[in-house]
C-alpha cells in the first residue's frame, strides 16, 4: 500500500472508526470539495455550449440536445420527447415554434404535423464532451503568439527573479554589515504596500525608460520581490556558516560559494519560489493590460479579452481557453510538488 493509502486508512480507534476519525474524514472531504470543486466545474463547463451555460439551474455535466437531419431542412432539427393528448410518448422533432405552440413532426412520418404546447415537450439530451469550444477558441484569436509571449515572460521573469532574490537573500543571511537588519525590515515592510499604490510610479518609470509595449517592461519590474527574498533568506539561515568558512579556507571565492554551495543547498526553497513566480507571472493580467497596447505583444490573460465586447461575452470560449491556460501551472506544480512541502516546512528553522 502506498504512503497516501496508509495515511487515509490509518485510524485512531484501530479497526473501528473513532469519532475523531469521522470528523477528520468529513473535514478533509469538505476541504477537497472547496479546493477542487470550482476547478472541476470549470473543466466541465468548458465543454458546454453557450446555451447550456445560460440554463438555470446549472448542471454539472455537459449536455447536448439530440438532433436529426431530415430531407428538406437546411439545418439539423432538435429532438424532443413529447406527451401526446392520448397519453402516448413519442420522440418528435421541432420544425417551427409560434408563441407557446411548437410545430413538430415524426422523423419516420414527416408528413404528419403535431401542434404541441411547449410545456408538454422535454428536450432529449445526452452527455457530450465536445471539443468545439477549444477548436473555435484557438482559431478565433492568435493563441500561438499569445502563448509564446506568456512563456517568454514567465520563463525569463522566473529565472531573473531566482537570481536577483537569491543574491539578496545570500547577502542578508550570510554577511554581517551595518544596517543589514534595517534593510531586511524595510524590504519586508514593502509587503504592506498595496499594488495599486505603486502602479502609477512604476508605469512612469517604465515610460521614462522607454519600456512600454515591450516584453522587457513585463519582466523587469517584478524581478525582486519581498516575498522571494524573505523565503530564501529564512532558508539560507539554516545553512551552517562553518560550511562557508571551510570553503573560504580552501580558497573558494564568494561567487563560487554562492553558486556551488548555497544555491544547491537551497534547492527546496528555490523550487517553492519558482512555483510562486510562475503563478504570479502566468496569471498576471493588470500589469500587462496597463503597459501593452500592441496586439502582437499580448499575453494569454490579456488575449482572453478578445472574447469580451460591450454587447456580448463568449463565456464558452473564455472557459475553454482558461482551462488551457491552467495546464502550464499544473505541469510546473506536478514536477516541483515534492520540493514544496520541504521548502515551506524548513523555512525559518535554524
Amino acid at each position: 500500500m502506498t504512503t497516501a493509502g496508509k495515511f487515509l486508512t490509518n485510524t485512531r480507534g484501530g479497526k473501528r472508526l473513532h469519532i475523531t476519525d469521522i470528523l477528520s474524514y468529513i473535514y478533509l472531504s469538505l476541504g477537497t470539495i472547496v479546493m477542487f470543486g470550482p476547478v472541476l466545474w470549470l473543466v466541465m463547463s468548458s465543454f458546454k455550449t453557450s446555451g447550456e451555460l445560460s440554463k438555470f439551474p446549472p448542471r454539472f455535466l455537459p449536455y447536448k440536445q439530440e438532433q436529426v437531419v431530415l430531407e428538406g431542412f437546411d439545418e439539423p432539427l432538435d429532438v424532443y420527447q413529447v406527451t401526446l393528448e392520448d397519453g402516448t410518448v413519442k420522440n418528435l422533432v421541432q420544425t417551427k415554434r409560434i408563441g407557446l405552440i411548437a410545430n413538430m413532426i415524426d422523423p419516420e412520418n414527416p408528413d404528419e404535423v403535431f401542434k404541441v404546447p411547449i410545456e408538454d415537450r422535454v428536450a432529449l439530451e445526452s452527455i457530450n464532451f465536445n471539443l468545439d469550444n477549444y477548436r473555435e477558441g484557438i482559431s478565433s484569436f492568435n493563441f500561438s503568439r499569445y502563448l509564446r509571449n506568456s512563456v517568454i515572460v514567465t520563463v525569463l521573469g522566473t529565472v531573473l527573479t531566482l537570481i536577483v532574490n537569491s543574491m539578496a537573500a545570500f547577502a542578508l543571511s550570510k554577511y554581517k554589515f551595518t544596517g543589514r537588519d534595517f534593510i531586511f525590515i524595510l524590504m519586508i515592510s514593502a509587503l504592506m504596500v498595496p499594488l495599486s499604490v505603486i502602479l502609477v510610479p512604476v508605469f512612469l518609470v517604465m515610460q521614462k525608460a522607454q519600456l512600454l509595449n515591450t516584453l522587457s517592461g513585463l519582466i523587469i519590474p517584478a524581478a525582486a520581490t519581498p516575498t522571494g527574498v524573505f523565503l530564501l533568506r529564512q532558508y539560507m539561515l539554516t545553512i551552517p556558516d562553518e560550511l562557508l568558512d571551510a570553503a573560504r579556507i580552501d580558497g573558494a571565492s564568494e561567487w563560487r560559494i554562492y553558486q556551488q554551495i548555497v544555491m544547491p543547498l537551497s534547492r527546496p526553497a528555490l523550487a517553492v519560489l519558482t512555483v510562486f513566480s510562475v503563478m504570479w507571472r502566468w496569471n498576471d493580467f493588470l500589469w500587462p493590460f496597463l503597459i501593452l497596447s500592441r496586439n502582437e505583444l499580448f499575453t494569454l490573460q490579456v488575449g482572453l479579452q478578445t472574447f469580451q465586447s460591450d454587447l456580448t461575452i463568449q463565456w464558452n470560449l473564455i472557459l475553454a481557453m482558461t482551462v488551457l491556460t491552467l495546464l502550464p501551472i499544473t505541469i510546473v506544480f506536478a514536477f516541483l510538488q515534492k520540493y514544496i512541502t520541504t521548502g515551506i516546512a524548513t523555512t525559518g528553522l535554524k
